[in-house]
């Protein structure tokens, strides 16, 4: 699959989205577009594999059927993408949608629970009344049976592509979200930076307590080797919770538990009783999140705030405990973003960090460009944990000032990432980009990690030459009494 044709899928996708634009809120018309995607993907599968099978078996079905009953998803008859594209023109097409996926979801109940729960295609109220309905659900199915949207994989063969195409989706709706797309979605940029920062290895747990759709756990899986690790994560919001667990099938990662709940009121990645532990812990975690269960956090079950509550206000310590709790003692990481606040809070938030850094966990902050993230203008930060660490110095990056200026963002490119992650591998001073600190120097600074306390960034201006300002402004002078005279003159011949 070539990258034009990759690119054209991702055109005829996103194409598919004008059915809904100025109609549905485009939180809403995500999600019908997103499970049309999957749906139109297993489909494609399904009917890829049956026809070989088929030839295979010189056309004897019992045989077909047996090996179909082996796939890795099952799909009833008459609830395929094709079937329902027939049906497009009867009056209870979004009836019969939700229908085929009901009975999809009960055939792979193990693997596809609750994943269509929250999506309704015989809505009125996010859809339309029927007419209008129905011409929408025309115009999606239509719009989907695209000859270039072919996702069998004897067409598009065994490069990532599907999962390119949903990547791609959530992307641009998440730069279409506002405010909600950190919500679901990290920057691929950014979640490219943390993977190579963390360098998960073969046989690695990986998890994300706060997934989102899944994006970044999926990039940090893609830089372990040879695809042999295990995926973990969490999410709040159910919507949410499906796209992910979508995202994963459709990147071929089927080696996942993405649990539904709140992480910090409910962890539901628990084994005997106790929390259970990770190679690599990383995510994006909502920034300062008010209402995050400080009333509950005293009795905490799994005693994770025995460093200290965090404020009530803020739950961005609350995430970051969690975090490296769950990371495996002797040998884990955690990498998690954060805005600066957390760098330098005092009060509560100031003793927790006391706490870990006299704990020797902290590795290395890292500041990032303001823009970067969807939703947020605001400058974020890199915090870098490593309960295997050999030494006590901390490496403080202030990568804030180099990006690409994009359109509405600000944008990191490989030369960018290479440079951080070169630096932090290196984990030397850099004069004015790096700096190496020792636990004293971290202590003096009163455990402040603001990262200008550290890195020096601070350009001399240039002297100035007198004498060639004042040769400058003779010359401006001089020219503007020539300007006054030619003004003067104009002015005599008009009479004025």
């Amino acid at each position: 699959m070539s990258k034009s044709n990759q690119s054209e899928i991702n055109d005829v996708a996103w194409r598919a989205c004008d059915t809904f634009r100025g109609v549905v809120d485009p939180s809403d018309y995500k999600n019908y577009i997103l499970v049309t995607l999957f749906w139109k993907y297993v489909s494609d599968v399904w009917r890829d594999h049956r026809d070989r099978y088929l030839a295979e078996y010189a056309g004897d079905t019992e045989r077909v059927q047996r090996r179909l009953a082996r796939e890795r998803f099952q799909l009833p008859e008459g609830c395929d993408f094709t079937s329902l594209y027939n049906q497009r023109d009867v009056a209870d097409i979004g009836q019969r949608m939700n229908m085929a996926l009901e009975k999809i979801e009960e055939a792979n109940k193990a693997k596809l629970e609750g994943v269509f729960r929250e999506v309704d295609f015989n809505s009125e109220n996010k859809l339309g009344e029927t007419k209008d309905r129905n011409s929408r659900l025309k115009n999606l199915l239509q719009d989907f049976n695209d000859p270039r949207l072919d996702l069998r994989p004897s067409v598009v063969g065994e490069e990532d592509v599907i999962g390119n195409v949903y990547e791609y989706l959530l992307e641009r709706f998440a730069s279409d979200a506002g405010k909600k797309a950190g919500e679901f979605y990290t920057p691929g940029q950014v979640s490219t930076l943390l993977a190579r920062l963390l360098a998960p290895q073969k046989g690695n747990t990986i998890c994300d307590p706060a997934c989102g759709s899944g994006s970044l756990l999926i990039q940090v899986g893609r830089q372990a080797d040879e695809r042999d690790f295990a995926l973990f994560g969490q999410e709040s919001n159910g919507t949410t919770h499906a796209l992910c667990r979508m995202n994963m099938f459709l990147h071929s990662m089927d080696t996942f538990s993405i649990q539904w709940g709140d992480t910090l009121r409910n962890p539901k990645l628990v084994e005997h009783d106790q929390l259970m532990k990770f190679d690599i812990v990383v995510a994006n975690p909502p920034f300062s999140l008010e209402k995050w269960g400080y009333e509950d956090a005293q009795a905490d079950p799994f005693h994770r705030y025995h460093r200290g509550l965090p404020p009530k206000s803020k739950g961005d310590y609350a995430f970051i405990t969690h975090m490296i709790e769950t990371a495996r003692e002797g040998t884990g990481k955690v990498g998690v973003i954060v805005p600066h606040g957390v760098l330098f809070r005092g009060a509560a938030e100031g003793k927790i960090r006391r706490k870990l850094i006299e704990e020797n966990l902290l590795e290395a902050v890292i500041g990032l460009p303001a823009n970067l993230f969807f939703g947020t203008g605001i400058p974020a930060a890199i915090l870098l944990f490593n309960k295997g660490k050999t030494h006590g110095d901390v490496l403080f990056i202030d990568a804030s000032r180099e990006y690409k200026e994009g359109k509405n963002q600000s944008i990191l490119t490989d030369e960018h990432l290479q440079k951080i992650v070169g630096t932090f591998q290196a984990f030397q001073t850099v004069e004015k980009y790096a700096y190496r600190a020792t636990p004293q120097e971290i202590a003096d600074n009163d455990f402040n990690l603001n990262i200008p306390r550290y890195v020096d960034t601070f350009e001399e201006e240039a002297e100035i030459d007198l004498d060639a300002v004042k040769t400058e402004i003779a010359t401006l002078e001089e020219q503007l009494a020539a300007v006054r005279v030619k003004m003067k003159a104009h002015l005599e011949e008009l009479g004025l």
